[in-house]
């Protein structure tokens, strides 16, 4: 393929038409024109669709530019760190990362990282989903106990687990009795959480009576005294330090890991590693306890 077709396309296609695309690079707009139809006889595809005052991406011309333009723009940012002395971060970066870790750590972590690399424009998008890298150009995505992905590679970074609290005036049922609980989503009458014991595990029946979408707005129908929740330690560690909550239990499920992902045929940019790097000084041990530190700080 010919990279320099392939990038007077991206050009064509970051513009919207060829005469937009010939104003801002400078370049004629027939030799846009002859490049573009000459890539488009090169892979047997139509790429664009040419109206009379309109031009439209295919969807294959879509899928084309979705994946080459992030590495193009890599290449022109690598030649450029090169051409300068040095591979400082620069340029864009586009982070996805889960609701829950954006509402209490990610500002201060973004704006920390603005202050150390002021070269790079952070954007970060919040969402529970599992986004497609590649399709939705995103550099970096922050993910909650992933499924195996063979396109990523990536490591944890923190680590945490959920644990049974109420308010210390709600008492924890005996004799099996359901307890009044609060719940992220939505939970079936006559469900249970389970809990840690020394001899394995034991169950405690709930009764729903609310059900929230947000683990933040789920702790503090907690505080309140509306019902037991089953929250991140990290998320109530200092309610339970100073008694404005009682722990109930360990919950009996798989740790929480956080893990920070990248596609591992992308060469790992500047940016992306100063964002690892910053990760990793932010949470040395990746510990409950390191990043409910890390919130009130």
């Amino acid at each position: 393929m010919d990279l320099l077709a392939l990038a007077d396309f991206n050009l064509v296609a970051r513009h919207g038409g060829f005469g937009r695309a010939a104003r801002a690079s400078g370049r004629p707009k027939a030799t846009l024109s002859r490049r573009v139809a000459e890539l488009e006889a090169s892979l047997g595809l139509r790429l664009l669709e040419r109206g009379a005052r309109t031009l439209r991406l295919t969807q294959e011309g879509q899928a084309l530019h979705a994946r080459t333009a992030p590495l193009l723009g890599e290449i022109d940012e690598t030649a450029a760190a090169i051409a300068a002395g040095g591979d400082r971060p620069r340029g864009r970066l586009r982070i996805s990362a889960p609701l829950l870790f954006s509402q209490t750590a990610m500002g201060k972590l973004a704006a920390g990282f603005a202050l150390t690399y002021p070269e790079v424009r952070l954007e970060v998008t919040t969402e529970d989903r599992s986004v497609d890298m590649i399709e939705e150009g995103y550099d970096l995505v922050i993910r909650v106990n992933p499924d195996p992905d063979e396109s990523l590679v990536g490591r944890v970074f923190l680590r945490d687990r959920l644990v049974i609290v109420s308010s210390p005036g709600l008492a924890r049922p005996a004799d099996g009795a359901a307890v009044a609980a609060v719940v992220r989503g939505a939970a079936d009458r006559g469900a249970a959480w389970k809990v840690k014991t020394v001899d394995g595990s034991a169950s405690i029946a709930i009764g729903p009576v609310l059900g929230l979408s947000s683990l933040v707005m789920v702790r503090d129908a907690v505080r309140m005294g509306v019902g037991a929740g089953r929250l991140p330690l990290s998320l109530v560690s200092h309610d339970l330090a100073r008694g404005s909550l009682v722990q109930w239990g360990e919950a009996d499920v798989p740790e929480i890991a956080l893990w920070a992902l990248y596609p591992s045929r992308r060469l790992l940019s500047a940016r992306v590693s100063a964002f690892l790097d910053y990760l990793r000084s932010a949470f040395p041990t990746g510990t409950p306890d390191e990043l409910a530190a890390y919130l009130v700080a």
